[in-house]
């Protein structure tokens, strides 16, 4: 990552925190921004709600202070991405996600420059395993294809990757001590895996060597959204 960047290394156990607001309209994401604010260190804006008015509330989340994580998962060709990143950094973004083809992430950080937004590259979905990669026409394991995109990124100057926790323990040397490793994949223990299949508890991922953990349905579909998100919190806490 360029040294006019600044690091995007979280401070404290809530920095770490990234909720997904996975749902149907804005009203919904609104309610759960006002129930954790506070507990939450970044609120995550995905295709689902982005389709249903999320990309203004994105914007307004901003402009109210909150580190905004938009998940487009970019890919196209290279003066489409490149403009597009120049359009996501004009709204405030904190985080942003290219899909880790290298000639996609290189364009991304051109579109970029000097601005302070963190660029991720998805290397393989977390609801996708080795047989799942086969399918799709990929020879060679999980493992590998991450690695080998881990470095890709490094060398496109990417401020970080989005992996497995599965897998955090070995790319942490290959991405180097300034890009960030962000984990979805994390089951708080008790929860239903879901569409998840590489997963880990907020405990484990953070002895791992994540540095930010992506915790949505655990959290967004409790009873108690707040204190959910609260005893995560106190996991990563322990963790640390």
């Amino acid at each position: 990552m360029p040294a006019t960047l600044p690091s995007f290394k979280p401070e404290t156990a809530t920095d770490r925190l990234i909720l997904p607001l996975d749902v149907a309209t804005v009203e919904e994401a609104r309610a759960i921004v006002q129930e954790t604010k506070g507990v939450v260190g970044v609120y995550k804006v995905g295709m689902q709600l982005q389709f249903a008015g999320g990309l203004p509330f994105a914007e307004e989340l901003a402009r109210e202070g909150h580190r905004v994580f938009l998940d487009v998962k970019l890919l196209d060709i290279d003066n489409t991405v490149q403009k597009a990143v120049e359009n996501i950094i004009r709204m405030g973004m904190h985080f942003v996600t290219i899909h880790a083809y290298p000639k996609t992430m290189r364009a991304a950080v051109a579109g970029r420059g000097e601005a302070p937004v963190c660029l991720l590259g998805v290397t393989v979905l977390t609801s996708m395993d080795t047989e799942d990669m086969k399918a799709a026409g990929y020879n060679g394991d999980v493992e590998e294809l991450v690695k080998t995109r881990t470095i890709a990124a490094r060398a496109a100057g990417m401020g970080g990757i989005v992996c497995s926790p599965l897998e955090v323990g070995q790319l942490r040397e290959l991405a180097g001590p300034d890009m960030v490793l962000v984990t979805p994949g994390i089951r708080p223990a008790g929860s239903d895996a879901g569409d998840q299949k590489r997963i880990m508890t907020p405990g484990e991922a953070i002895a791992a060597g994540s540095d930010y953990l992506v915790i949505g349905r655990p959290i967004t579909q409790a009873a108690d959204r707040r204190a959910a998100a609260q005893a995560v919190v106190a996991e990563i806490e322990a963790a640390l």
